[in-house]
């Protein structure tokens, strides 16, 4: 056989391979900077809200109930469920993205059972009050940490900001509309002796954090 020295082979230059380009990347001679081409959509709002319009990117419906809203798929909020929800007279309204299967705490430290104020907690970037702002009046306490937020004109407290999570809400879940709450799991919480109780958990100071 011939050896790789004689005239019959012939090394031949490698072909740089061809990479297709993105639509919006274009080229330009040396030394000229490229310019960028403007996007087919808008820049996304800041904050970012999952009720907003780029949110239905990661969004299918709930196959299980048409009644139910939409389960997210987006970084935040995969796998949450939008629930809407307000108060007795429909002054108060919210939105507030959350499990469908509640976490709910059963409080018994006096102002909660005096007004039964069972709630489940949300970071404040889950939840968007829709309607009823300048209706809405706030009751505090002792150490005023804890925002007791009410209807002025029904009275009801559909939502409020919990003193063990002063950067989230507490949702009442019988507040909620229905149709997209599959189940409710109830914590009691030892109310009366507050600042040992918050300290002995192990979750609730974390249930405001995204």
């Amino acid at each position: 056989p011939p050896c790789l020295g004689s005239s019959r082979f012939r090394r031949v230059p490698s072909v740089p391979p061809v990479i297709p380009q993105h639509p919006r990347v274009s080229s330009a001679p040396p030394g000229r900077p490229v310019s960028p081409q403007p996007l087919p959509f808008s820049p996304r709002p800041y904050p970012f809200s999952p009720s907003g319009p780029y949110c239905s990117l990661g969004q299918k419906p709930r196959e299980e109930d048409p009644k139910s809203s939409v389960v997210c798929l987006c970084s935040e909020y995969r796998g949450l469920v939008k629930h809407t929800g307000g108060c007795h007279c429909g002054a108060v309204r919210f939105e507030v993205w959350a499990s469908a299967d509640l976490h709910v705490f059963n409080c018994n430290c006096s102002i909660c059972t005096k007004k039964q104020n069972r709630h489940f907690i949300v970071p404040a970037s889950r939840f968007k009050l829709l309607k009823g702002a300048d209706n809405l009046t706030t009751y505090t306490f002792n150490t005023h940490r804890a925002q007791h937020t009410f209807c002025k004109t029904c009275g009801v407290q559909s939502f409020y900001t919990p003193r063990s999570n002063p950067d989230g809400y507490g949702i009442a879940p019988h507040c909620l509309d229905d149709g997209t709450v599959q189940t409710i799991i109830t914590e009691d919480i030892n109310g009366k002796e507050w600042e040992k109780a918050v300290r002995e958990h192990k979750t609730i100071r974390d249930m405001s954090k995204p």
